[in-house]
């Protein structure tokens, strides 16, 4: 069993920061010159607007956290915007210790985007927009589901992508790539039982690794064998590689594509 490292601080390290490119942001107008000054000043005459700007031809408004339902209600029944697009959440923990909940609707009939954020403390909840868009209900599972926000009023607040008795929220910056250690011996002790840590060890995180010995031994490429059949370094088959169907492929009888055979290639000393 592999030594458990703490990982509380991986925010606080950039191990390759010198190669990071930081994207200039992107620039942002005025709402007064623009054709959003209508649905501005039709949300500020219910509620305060800490912020509005245009960014990418979408109106941005910064609201109160506990005004989101009142806001998005009047965008949608006053303001004919009458698609949630998106809604998800942007971990700042580690710069302003909270989390930005970020809302993205569009008019079908404007032909138009405006895009409500609003900023809640890490311990906050939200209000539950599911009344007003169907698509909230899988939208905030999700956001409770990768990165641990609550929603107050979700009809049916649980885990969507992962299991039930998952530790952690794997969009967290905190959140290590691979996995943390519960991760690593999920399905083994879910399947087999935590007696077998031992005998089977952790879970490879890694997506881009294949084991050559793996259950199946499907990755051994010209070295295949049937599945079950025990198999040891050296005593592989040799099976030839195929890249195609027996005979070539035919079309009523005709033969459009020759059979490759490895043997016979050629190999361009320049390109013609």
């Amino acid at each position: 069993m592999r030594k458990y490292t703490p990982k509380n601080d991986v925010q606080k390290k950039s191990f390759h920061s010198d190669r990071f490119f930081v994207k200039p942001s992107v620039p942002r107008k005025e709402v007064q010159q623009s054709v959003f000054t209508e649905e501005l000043s039709s949300v500020q005459n219910i509620t305060e607007v800490l912020d509005a700007y245009i960014e990418l031809d979408h109106l941005i408004l910064i609201i109160n956290p506990n005004e989101n339902v009142k806001v998005i209600q009047h965008l949608k029944d006053i303001c004919f915007y009458d698609f949630m697009i998106e809604l998800t959440a942007v971990d700042y923990i580690a710069k302003r210790g909270g989390f930005e909940i970020v809302y993205e609707m569009l008019s079908t009939s404007k032909k138009r985007r405006v895009r409500v954020k609003t900023f809640i403390k890490k311990d906050e909840s939200i209000q539950s927009i599911e009344s007003l868009f169907r698509m909230a209900d899988w939208g905030e599972r999700e956001m409770y589901d990768m990165y641990g926000v609550k929603v107050i009023n979700h009809p049916n607040l649980k885990r969507i992508l992962l299991p039930d008795d998952w530790q952690g929220h794997p969009l967290l910056k905190t959140y290590p790539l691979h996995g943390d250690e519960a991760a690593s011996w999920y399905e083994v002790d879910k399947i087999f039982g935590k007696n077998a840590r031992d005998t089977i060890g952790p879970e490879l995180r890694d997506s881009a690794c294949v084991d050559r010995y793996d259950t199946t031994r499907f990755a051994r490429l010209g070295h295949e064998v049937d599945k079950g059949v025990p198999v040891s370094e050296g005593n592989e088959p040799d099976t030839p590689i195929r890249y195609q169907e027996e005979g070539g492929v035919k079309l009523f009888g005709v033969r459009l594509v020759t059979p490759f055979d490895e043997i016979k290639k050629v190999d361009l000393k320049k390109r013609k």
